[in-house]
């Protein structure tokens, strides 16, 4: 009997460069609510957030149990998230343990407390979203329970990696199809296949953009189970469930409750671990002024951006404080730098914007602004600045100028 394995998704945390992929990340226990929902064999368990609960967790899941940190990142077992318990008595130690804990800048505020498995042999399963073909495509390998990074790197002949039409999808023979390419032992060939129709039922009934069981797992018994999951539904189908929204969870992280401000106001943000904030208008530039600030950083203690945030074609006084809002209240944010390129709305219209901003914000506008403009109506734009004189306001004529001030200021 062991824990589940390594629980790792490919990819990785950096922001979709065209702002197009408005995924919302379940955790564990969501996507273990939603796989149930479909008929998907697997053991949901108890979720808890204060330590002293997963004892009565432990004992109604039969004793011998497995504590997992809650949080929408990979990587949880490798960090210390993941913990074997014996008894009732160790799970709340091994809560108190998990709870509180940082990972990948996650605050851990619950945990599941689900039966330990007893565990004949692990499998990964996946389907996703496959953008460059513009179709579905589905990654699966005998070899489960480790990253699938290192499966597809040291044991690539292991990694099925088959196809899918959007418009068959995967019936049965599709689904015979996935599991003779993934080599599944013919011994449970039966039982992957009827695994493999569940869990495209909930890719494509729930509008999901990623469906992932790692490890699916075949247990002692000889049945399957997904023992962990991962799924990320399409934000852009969220009209057509509305039960979906009993998955958003009202978390305490500090990273949770700025994303859901910034949501509610309408902006494409998404938090970062830095010190530098981040506005800009277009997902291109907002991705290029991460990257000249990560490299001005290097010369300033390892400085990072805090942020991504594109407040789009319009720069008015409103769209501006919210931005700024919702960045000033990071505190990891030191120093903001607004980097914008006239265009739709020229530069006088964001400088104006800035000025107003910082008149509706007042003393919550308490961190300095380095200001970069070019592009339609930049002198006028810069003069307006100029003009306001506001004790807070860098202006800065060159973006890796404005770069590197910004990286200095929240140096100090």
């Amino acid at each position: 009997m062991t824990p589940p394995g390594s629980d790792e998704t490919p990819g990785d945390q950096r922001p979709d460069p065209e702002g197009a992929d408005p995924s919302v990340d379940l955790m564990e226990y969501q996507a273990k609510q939603l796989f149930a929902r479909h008929g998907v064999p697997v053991t949901v368990g108890t979720v808890v957030t204060e330590a002293g609960d997963a004892a009565a967790a432990a004992e109604e899941q039969g004793g011998r149990v497995v504590v997992k940190a809650q949080v929408q990142a990979g990587g949880r077992g490798k960090a210390g998230g993941v913990k074997l318990a014996e008894t009732p008595r160790e799970a709340v130690t091994r809560a108190e343990d998990i709870l509180g804990m940082q990972i990948k800048g996650l605050t851990v505020h619950r945990v599941l407390v689900a039966p330990a498995a007893d565990i004949k042999d692990e499998y990964y399963f996946s389907f996703l979203v496959d953008r460059a073909d513009r179709g579905y495509l589905c990654i699966a390998s005998v070899q489960g329970g480790v990253e699938i990074e290192v499966v597809a790197h040291e044991s690539p002949e292991a990694l099925a990696k088959v196809p899918i039409d959007p418009q068959t999808g995967v019936d049965d023979a599709k689904a015979a199809e996935i599991v003779a390419a993934t080599g599944f032992p013919a011994e449970v060939a039966d039982r992957a296949q009827e695994m493999v129709t569940r869990l495209w039922d909930v890719f494509v009934k729930e509008d999901a953009t990623l469906v992932e069981v790692n490890p699916l797992a075949l247990l002692g018994d000889g049945t399957l189970e997904a023992l962990d999951g991962k799924v990320s539904l399409d934000d852009n189908a969220a009209f057509r469930h509305e039960d979906h929204a009993a998955f958003e969870v009202a978390d305490t992280d500090a990273a949770g409750q700025l994303e859901a401000k910034a949501k509610a106001k309408g902006l494409n943000y998404v938090k970062l671990d830095g010190a530098v904030g981040i506005i800009g208008n277009g997902a291109g530039l907002v991705m290029s002024t991460l990257d000249v600030v990560a490299y001005a950083g290097e010369r300033h203690n390892g400085v990072k951006p805090a942020n991504f945030l594109d407040i789009g074609g319009g720069a008015s006084a409103e769209v501006m404080a919210a931005g700024l809002d919702v960045i000033l209240g990071d505190p990891q944010v030191k120093s903001v730098f607004v980097n914008v390129f006239g265009g739709i709305t020229a530069c006088d219209a964001v400088a104006n914007g800035i000025v107003h901003a910082l008149e509706m914000l007042g003393d919550e506008a308490d961190k300095p602004l380095v200001v970069r403009l070019d592009g339609n109506n930049v002198e006028e734009g810069r003069r307006i600045l100029d003009e306001a004189d506001h004790p807070l306001v860098t202006l800065v004529d060159t973006m890796d100028g404005a770069a590197d001030r910004a990286a200095e200021l929240a140096n100090r």
